[in-house]
């Protein structure tokens, strides 16, 4: 090919990119065997270590890790769903449609909500879409975003990156603020605020009844999005009920792996009046000619089947294929099971939360309810409490003086299922011999 071109060497291709703008020398080295290449990759990923195998986990702070049945893998690895991608003709794509469809189902029933979309990237994202619908709802007339502090501070970093451009005004999203309830926000609420945000169970796992709230927000014109926790809404009252207008979260607990960190499945859900405003796309059942069930894209605002302009979202590849983990994995586990993984988190959250305030130098931060999640008072700062856990072989908390200036010595400690009793105890033992 090179000698077809009237070229020596690949290098010359680049002769009229001067050089300080090329990319520089990657100096890799000599290629190895297939056998070669499998073996040193393989000694490179035993360094790591994870929760499964190596290290007792109290890791969470909106990744968790909870025990995935070995249906959902065996259905992802299906080649009808691992190779699919985004179906261009889709009405023909009818068991892609279906799975879209059921994940749409349970995630309704879930929030209480009435619709929900095929899904997004992740949590923060999702929230950042409940935001734009605001936007657009008010068509830019309101533009005051009333934003708790106990908001995943992450999330609150991707919808400021999202509303650039905007001219929005944020209000209640305090860092030095941050143990405030929803009764500090009722008050920064005007007849200029376009959306609340909330979380429930909130970053630092406390648990609000957001009823009054919400009615105060529509008292005065404003939405109020939801960002809530999957398996805690099996457990607790749903934002559905309370009246919120958007539900949206991080669906990672429900059949989705640690994975460092990603992919994950943003969870979007609304009323069917907001529908037309709602990000991405929406599957619906009908009858064919023969009056056989089928499924339909009703819904599809993206910009590469609608003027760009219009386009509620550019969100172009769904997350189909992780939608369907958590679509098993709810199956799976059925309304029953769902339940006893909730339940088992709580009860080992506030056994864990009981014997840990037994601690010398540590106390539980909050009084209020919590589900999973607690706030752990340290006598060090967060850092040297984890440093001192992983060389015991357990991974700490998430350190809240990272995000919440007045939370040095804090740590957000996350409990699951998957935490035993023998696990809970050996964090309280090696906290008491530090």
């Amino acid at each position: 090919m090179l000698k077809t071109v009237g070229v020596k060497t690949l290098d010359d291709l680049f002769d009229a990119i001067p050089k300080e703008h090329r990319f520089p020398e990657l100096d890799l080295p000599p290629a190895l065997t297939e056998m070669e290449a499998a073996a040193h990759l393989a000694d490179m990923a035993s360094s790591n270590e994870n929760v499964r195998q190596d290290l007792i986990s109290f890791l969470g702070a909106g990744a968790y890790n909870h025990y995935i049945p070995s249906v959902v893998d065996h259905m992802l690895r299906r080649g009808e769903f691992y190779t699919a991608y985004t179906p261009y003709q889709p009405e023909i794509s009818q068991g892609t449609l279906q799975a879209i469809f059921e994940y749409q189902s349970l995630m309704a029933s879930l929030t209480g909500m009435e619709v929900s979309n095929a899904s997004h990237y992740d949590g923060a994202t999702a929230t950042a879409e409940a935001v734009n619908l605001a936007f657009a709802q008010f068509r830019g007339k309101r533009k005051k975003i009333v934003m708790s502090p106990s908001v995943h501070p992450q999330y609150r970093e991707v919808i400021r990156t999202y509303s650039q451009g905007m001219g929005l005004e944020e209000a209640g999203d305090d860092a030095t603020n941050s143990g405030s309830g929803p009764e500090a926000l009722m008050s920064l609420v005007d007849d200029k605020t376009m959306m609340v945000v909330v979380q429930y169970p909130d970053f630092f796992g406390r648990v609000y009844d957001y009823a009054k709230l919400i009615e105060d927000a529509h008292a005065k014109g404003a939405l109020v999005c939801v960002v809530a926790n999957p398996t805690a809404l099996v457990m607790l009252k749903t934002p559905g009920e309370m009246g919120a207008d958007v539900v949206v979260g991080e669906a990672q607990p429900f059949g989705i792996p640690l994975w460092y960190g990603g992919p994950y499945l943003g969870f979007f859900t609304t009323k069917k009046s907001y529908v037309h405003k709602m990000a991405g796309r929406l599957v619906g059942e009908t009858v064919d000619a023969r009056g056989n069930r089928s499924y339909v894209l009703t819904l599809t605002a993206r910009e590469q089947h609608i003027k760009r302009e219009r386009a509620t979202s550019n969100i172009c590849t769904n997350q189909g294929l992780l939608a369907l983990a958590a679509s098993v994995y709810m199956s799976t586990l059925g309304k029953q099971g769902l339940q006893e993984v909730a339940n088992l988190c709580y009860q080992k959250a506030h056994y864990a939360a009981n014997e840990l305030a037994k601690v010398k130098g540590f106390s539980i931060k909050f009084d209020e309810p919590f589900f999973h999640e607690f706030v752990l008072q340290t006598p060090k700062p967060a850092g040297e409490v984890n440093q001192y856990l992983l060389d015991h072989g357990i991974l700490g908390g998430y350190d809240l003086g990272a995000d919440y200036p007045d939370m040095k010595n804090h740590l957000l400690v996350a409990v699951t299922e998957m935490n035993s009793k023998d696990e809970i105890d050996t964090l309280v033992e090696v906290l008491k011999e530090m």
